[in-house]
């Protein structure tokens, strides 16, 4: 089914070479997975946990399996081959057909109104068009008194029902919605003032203005190769109702939607432009029509005696309104703005660091001849930070192909330079000098077409402060890049590097907890994870030195610059045994590592500095030269 266009010869070789990369991959867990022999191929029972498998054995009794169902089985690989998707096609069917019938068992089995809400909703999750479903939800909220909820979900499933299959809810669900609106038995969730929600299709007056000055105000990129990913927010619901509680939410809203705003490649509808929608219907679909969105912030903020808690969630209205992002902020409320600040910061900073990876699984599912240079680029970037020598190859094409399709986009030319900056560090580049002009003059390209993008100022300067060892410049672009987006947890982390380079440990260190509580799961954070085993070592605190390189490693075992101040901490620290381990890890991935190799390519300034660096090398058995 993998390779069904090929000559059957040719096809089990691939599978024979397929087979032999599996049972590599499987050789650190220690044991036999797979049973492999002329005809068949099968995970060993009892040894293997799968997924599917535990989704399959659930039973309205034991239904926890169920949970384990998010998303699309196998959801990154669709285009494999035409035999293969028409097998995956049917599987999935079959495991929503599995889910659903339990998912409905359960709903069956519910006699109380919040259990009924919750089974209600699991099942929705499966399966958005089931009116059943959205019957049993307006229903449990009628029992419980809440009309305005259960008038609420009647529309959503109107919306739902337009959406994806262009029909109207059934007779049964329309004679249930003017039982609920003829029983008055409490007050509408809709103030009395507001006008009723308006249909999905139609946008009303003031928010049809709010929509077009938006899109006039935020165009969608020069090109349409160029991503353009559009991101609103919400109002933020209250869990209090005094007058500062109303005022500190609208602040957040309006604080999170600039932070996100600085970032080129987003296009962010105003959070006011989406609170006038907001307060007649909040619901996805019909705010996916109206604005043109393609995820949506939601969440709540509440104040509880002396601290500020701030739920968000971020919306994938392209995948049926799937969670695929969520936080919970607290801080102290002693002083509200200080903690507005410090929450939008951080919100943004992880909502824009995580976007990018959620959109780059997303290029990767579709044909690679469908993507634009902006999807092209992001396919990249994925694969690029992996570091595996094949893939980390094919990123070099794709970004020179971004390039090719855009020539005036300036981040594929910032991209490429980090590449190129990976190829001398993993010690991949046959030529490392061609390599580092190569990186400079991309750097300098991506600068001079956008000089505005924060990301290709601070790409310009780690090229400025790791290739060619010029690190005050590169603090001036780091600097310049802040100002600009002061949210770029990246951007702080590669400046501590770079005062860590000049001696300033003080400052490095700063700036380096800085980029850790803006974005401590950043998908490029195994880059700077590294500066903060230095700093630690240069300190003299050998032992937090030793943590930061082991959490370095673990990022992302496949970085070897990572290994290089972890191991000198372990030097200085005379932990012999584990020093061997990752000194033999690290010449695997760099045989020709040595102490003079290390002293004539670190951008370390002081002399003090390097000989420490240098002494704890020695002291971990790393040959001189």
């Amino acid at each position: 089914m993998l390779w069904s266009k090929r000559p059957e010869e040719q096809a089990r070789a691939s599978l024979r070479q397929e087979i032999h990369r599996l049972l590599l991959a499987l050789l650190p867990a220690g044991k036999s997975i797979v049973i492999v022999n002329r005809d068949h191929l099968v995970l060993r029972p009892g040894v293997a946990w799968v997924d599917v498998d535990e989704v399959m054995r659930a039973t309205p009794g034991k239904p926890a399996g169920l949970a384990l169902l998010d998303g699309e089985l196998l959801e990154d690989l669709d285009g494999v081959d035409p035999a293969f998707d028409i097998w995956l096609a049917a599987e999935r069917q079959r495991l929503r057909d599995k889910a659903r019938l339990l998912a409905e068992a359960m709903l069956r089995g519910q006699s109380e109104p919040e259990m009924a809400i919750l089974a209600a909703q699991q099942l929705l999750n499966i399966d958005r068009t089931h009116e059943g479903a959205w019957r049993a939800l307006m229903r449990a909220h009628l029992q419980l008194g809440e009309r305005g909820m259960a008038l609420q979900a009647y529309e959503r499933c109107r919306a739902a029902l337009a959406d994806l299959l262009d029909a109207e809810p059934s007779q049964e669900t329309q004679r249930l919605m003017a039982e609920i609106r003829a029983s008055g038995i409490s007050r509408p969730a809709v103030p009395p003032s507001a006008p009723p929600p308006a249909p999905p299709q139609v946008l009303p007056p003031a928010a049809r203005l709010e929509s077009r000055s938006a899109a006039r105000a935020e165009p969608r990129g020069d090109s349409p190769g160029r991503g353009g990913t559009r991101i609103g927010m919400l109002p933020l619901q209250l869990a209090g109702t005094t007058d500062g509680e109303a005022a500190l939410a609208a602040g957040l809203s309006e604080e999170i939607t600039a932070g996100l705003s600085r970032d080129r490649w987003l296009v962010v509808v105003s959070s006011s432009a989406l609170a006038r929608f907001a307060a007649q219907t909040r619901d996805e679909t019909a705010l996916r029509k109206a604005f043109d969105l393609h995820y949506l912030i939601d969440g709540s903020a509440q104040i509880l005696r002396d601290r500020l808690r701030l739920s968000l969630r971020l919306l994938d209205l392209r995948g049926g309104n799937q969670v695929v992002w969520s936080r919970r902020f607290d801080r102290t409320a002693a002083d509200l703005l200080a903690a507005q600040d410090e929450i939008a910061a951080e919100a943004a900073a992880q909502i824009t660091s995580d976007l990018l990876q959620i959109e780059a699984l997303r290029a990767a599912a579709r044909p690679a001849g469908d993507l634009g240079a902006h999807d092209t680029m992001l396919r990249a970037v994925a694969m690029m930070d992996r570091l595996e020598r094949p893939l980390f190859q094919q990123a070099g094409g794709l970004l020179r192909h971004a390039i090719a399709l855009d020539p005036e986009y300036g981040a594929p030319h910032a991209w490429l330079a980090v590449w190129n900056a990976l190829l001398i560090s993993q010690d991949w580049a046959e030529d490392a000098a061609a390599s580092t002009a190569e990186a400079g003059h991309l750097a300098e390209r991506a600068v001079a077409l956008d000089p505005l993008d924060s990301k290709a100022l601070s790409i310009a300067g780690l090229i400025r402060a790791d290739l060619h060892r010029r690190p005050a410049e590169a603090v001036a672009l780091y600097d310049r890049a802040l100002t600009l987006n002061p949210n770029l947890a990246l951007t702080w982390g590669l400046s501590g590097a770079a005062q860590a380079y000049r001696g300033d440990l003080d400052e490095a260190r700063l700036r380096l907890d800085r980029a850790h509580r803006l974005a401590p799961l950043h998908p490029q954070g195994f880059l700077i994870e590294p500066a903060r085993c230095a700093v630690a070592l240069l300190r003299g605190e050998m032992d937090a030195a030793v943590v930061s390189g082991r959490s370095a490693t673990e990022l992302n075992p496949a970085y070897a610059a990572a290994r290089k101040p972890y191991l000198a901490a372990l030097g200085h620290l005379g932990l012999h045994a584990e020093a061997g381990d990752v000194r033999a890890r690290l010449l695997a991935a760099e045989p020709g590592f040595t102490v003079q190799r290390f002293l004539a390519a670190t951008p370390y300034e002081l002399p003090a500095h390097r000989a420490k660096l240098a002494d704890g090398l020695r002291a971990a058995g790393v040959p001189e030269g």
